[in-house]
């Protein structure tokens, strides 16, 4: 639980976040109760609604960080981020860590060397909570320099009941935020994946290899993919290999390339 030296600092700004309901100074104030319990440098506060663009409610990035953390990634890189693949509503409510959801191979994937990297953080830890109709909230916690210990993830487990609850009561109706958003109740990865590049690909991938891509592009292994799609590890090899001479690439670095700009040609990743 919450150290003794910081219990009267915790209490008074826990108290902040319940004054702060339903008010503009909720996300602030409730980032700054968590800092009480364990420092960090910087937050943001993301809200997915199905095939929906990322909703930031709230961030504390200088300038630069927020064109990497916020912009960057809302026109495309979320769709491969941990955080969102494990927060698609209904999902349960839980603290993690993002070592723990990612995939076998995510941190040598392209998402990772290609963007996550710029973003210069050591670890980041994400409160993800179902707010109701359909609509999730991942509250991060980052730092740059270390990670955090498992004691300091204990503690910030030990707030977890109250940081749900307030973040239940504030953000109730935040699908709202969504509704003038076009959306679809399939995955939106795997759709978009399959749109994106049957226009990249001019209809060259098979469905069986735009699966495979899916898995690649996540950071998936080829045995983890195997795995998963109930084929042998050698076989998926094969159909990346046919994937690549398909769409003219040599590289996973190249593939995630193509997929971004897809994305971008594509035009429903962007704010209508």
């Amino acid at each position: 639980m919450v150290a003794k030296l910081q219990l009267s600092d915790w209490v008074a700004a826990s108290a902040e976040v319940v004054l702060a309901l339903d008010t503009p100074r909720f996300a602030k104030a409730l980032t700054d109760a968590l800092r009480c319990v364990v420092p960090f440098e910087f937050t943001v506060i993301f809200a997915y609604h199905r095939d929906s663009r990322p909703l930031d409610i709230y961030d504390n990035f200088p300038s630069g960080k927020r064109e990497v953390m916020v912009d960057a990634y809302q026109e495309g890189p979320y769709l491969l981020d941990p955080f969102y693949l494990h927060s698609v509503a209904p999902t349960a409510s839980r603290l993690a860590r993002l070592r723990d959801l990612a995939p076998d191979r995510f941190y040598q994937a392209e998402y990772f060397r290609n963007y996550y990297v710029q973003t210069g953080l050591a670890e980041e830890i994400g409160f993800i909570v179902d707010v109701g109709e359909g609509v999730s909230v991942v509250i991060s916690a980052m730092r740059e320099h270390k990670v955090f210990s498992s004691r300091e993830f204990r503690d910030l487990q030990a707030v977890f009941p109250f940081v749900e609850v307030c973040a239940r009561r504030h953000w109730h109706g935040l699908a709202a935020k969504f509704s003038d958003r076009p959306h679809s109740e399939e995955p939106r990865l795997s759709r978009l994946i399959e749109e994106s590049f049957q226009r990249f690909g001019r209809n060259l991938l098979t469905p069986r290899e735009a699966e495979i891509v899916e898995y690649t592009l996540k950071g998936y292994s080829a045995e983890s993919t195997g795995a998963a799609l109930g084929i042998a590890t050698g076989t998926v090899r094969i159909h990346r290999r046919n994937i690549y001479g398909k769409l003219g690439v040599s590289s996973q670095g190249e593939l995630f390339s193509n997929f971004i700009s897809s994305l971008d040609e594509y035009g429903s990743v962007r704010e209508t």
